[in-house]
């Protein structure tokens, strides 16, 4: 079955390279984001593990976990950590986990169940194993974003998601087309004129249904 938007994501033991999980457990009351990669030593993922090592500082200060997933297994995902490490010259210091069993990325609906790895395999047997997931405290799904190998991910995109997730995370409020930090937001259509202002001060009244405000602090 498909994974949705708020839907409760799946809870799962695996190992990683920095040992065993529970997915729901390590993921405690904080946000997190799930990025999967179709296997171990490819360039582009490369690029993006490096990209993800950098932004440790940008993760810590939303309060946000970030986690691999590789299908390939632990001591595979030891030694890619180094050539990552020297690539972006910093530590990558979140866990990748081991899903040779193809456990994670089925039940995240990246594989159909039928999948398997044949010998030999190159990474376009699993090349839909492309996806970031980004999760709420709640433990539900928030953000999916899906990639074509070819295509790398653009990181400052997930942050910027992620900031307009945060912001509006259980409140009357949505973010418009090309949002970012301290730009005004759209007001609910759960709140009418009157109460609009008595929660968020004035509003500019676009149209009837498109009413903007200052983001709150």
């Amino acid at each position: 079955m498909a994974l949705r938007i708020n839907d409760l994501v799946p809870n799962f033991t695996a190992d990683t390279d920095q040992g065993p999980i529970t997915f729901h457990d390590w993921i405690g009351s904080d946000w997190a984001i799930l990025f999967s990669h179709p296997k171990d030593f490819t360039p582009v993922c490369t690029t993006e593990f490096g990209a993800v090592a950098q932004l440790v500082d940008e993760w810590a200060k939303r309060g946000t976990k970030v986690i691999g997933v590789s299908v390939d297994g632990v001591e595979a995902h030891k030694k890619w950590k180094g050539d990552i490490e020297g690539f972006c010259g910093t530590k990558a210091a979140f866990p990748i986990i081991a899903d040779e069993g193809l456990a994670v990325s089925k039940a995240f609906d990246m594989l159909p169940a039928e999948a398997y790895l044949p010998d030999g395999r190159t990474a376009a047997e699993t090349a839909t194993v492309r996806s970031v997931f980004i999760i709420g405290p709640d433990k539900k799904l928030k953000l999916s974003m899906t990639y074509p190998m070819s295509v790398g991910r653009n990181f400052a995109e997930v942050l910027r998601a992620l900031d307009a997730l945060q912001l509006t995370y259980e409140v009357p409020l949505a973010t418009p087309a090309d949002w970012t930090v301290g730009q005004d937001v759209i007001v609910a259509l759960s709140l009418n004129d009157d109460q609009a202002r008595e929660k968020y001060g004035s509003i500019d009244i676009k149209l009837p249904y498109l009413r903007t405000t200052h983001a709150p602090k």
